[in-house]
């Protein structure tokens, strides 16, 4: 780790009057600066500011410095989010890392984290080694000839699929944008990942009113159960009557470079009826226009069949009860 300046504003305003990077939980940055992935040379410790507080009043408003675990255990936040933050890290990690930094955590790809590789998310143009290398976790979604790397973040997949917004502070501005329009595909800039502005800072997100989000769920398969990221996750909402799907939100995490919002599973299950032959139709459109690497095309069938076990599961069928 490379020497830096820490210090600690008490506003807002003066957090985003001076220049540096911010901290909050620090269980990504620091990571990252301990590898010399990052090397800033001003950090601001921004946990004396007041971006805190949880609203379930109407819809979700959650302040960008609650902890993960805290909102998890919130009375009124939809179980999709509850389920996607426990099964994130470990529950040291949930009891210190916030829910703004979580959205912003950088991939976990290996060749991005050895500085002794080339990387175009670190330094543009040197090249993807895990385009032909070791590739077993990374896209088959969202990808470009410049990088597959994955998201990381678990309950940004859960976020992606209700619907939500994030509200970002500059000096003398602020400004709301979905989070599925933050997030941005590789293509021929992958060290662009958001459309976080210099100098800009998350300052709350924003989960519009979903009644019918109380039926949610999030299933991740992983390689442990324990401290994993994702090989492939799915997030699920319906709007279930009469034995019919009036509507859905489906997202996938752990096969996309970005939270991958699943628009053409959600058209596909609207109207269908509550069965295992439904679910199967729909999954069949999950994964086209993937482009699988060597070591990964398994996850074309496991995001399939992630969505119908999610499926299953929040509807209490069996698989086997429909063969």
């Amino acid at each position: 780790m490379r020497p830096f300046e820490l210090t600690a504003p008490a506003t807002v305003e003066a957090a985003l009057a001076s220049p540096g990077t911010f901290l909050a939980g620090g269980t990504t940055l620091v990571d990252l600066m301990k590898l010399n992935v990052l090397t800033p040379q001003h950090v601001q410790d921004i946990n004396g500011l007041p971006l805190r507080g949880i609203d379930t009043r109407d819809g979700l408003r959650i302040g960008a410095l609650e902890r993960m675990s805290d909102i998890a255990e919130h009375p009124g936040v939809y179980p999709v989010i509850s389920r996607a933050l426990l099964s994130s890290a470990s529950q040291q990690l949930r009891n210190m890392a916030s829910i703004g930094g979580n959205l912003l955590q950088r991939t976990r790809c290996t060749y991005f984290r050895d500085v002794a590789m080339p990387c175009n998310k670190r330094r543009p143009g040197s090249g993807c080694p895990a385009i032909t290398g070791a590739n077993r976790m990374h896209a088959v979604l969202g990808t470009s000839e410049k990088c597959v790397a994955t998201h990381a973040s678990d309950v940004a997949v859960a976020l992606v699929a209700l619907g939500a917004e994030i509200r970002l502070a500059s000096a003398g501005r602020t400004r709301t944008v979905k989070l599925a329009d933050f997030y941005r595909t590789p293509g021929e800039t992958p060290e662009v990942e958001n459309d976080l502005r210099p100098g800009e800072l998350i300052t709350e997100v924003l989960v519009p009113r979903l009644d019918w989000a109380s039926r949610s769920t999030y299933v991740k398969v992983r390689d442990r159960q324990s401290y994993e990221f994702a090989l492939c996750s799915v997030a699920v909402a319906l709007d279930i009557q009469d034995s019919r799907i009036v509507d859905a939100r489906v997202a996938a995490g752990g096969v996309a470079t970005v939270p991958w919002r699943l628009v053409a599973v959600e058209a596909a299950l609207r109207g269908a009826p509550v069965a295992l032959e439904s679910f199967e139709d729909a999954a069949s459109v999950a994964a086209d226009g993937a482009r699988p690497l060597s070591a990964n095309g398994f996850k074309v069938s496991l995001l399939k069949r992630t969505i119908v076990r999610a499926l299953l599961e929040l509807t209490g069928l069996t698989e086997e009860s429909h063969r």
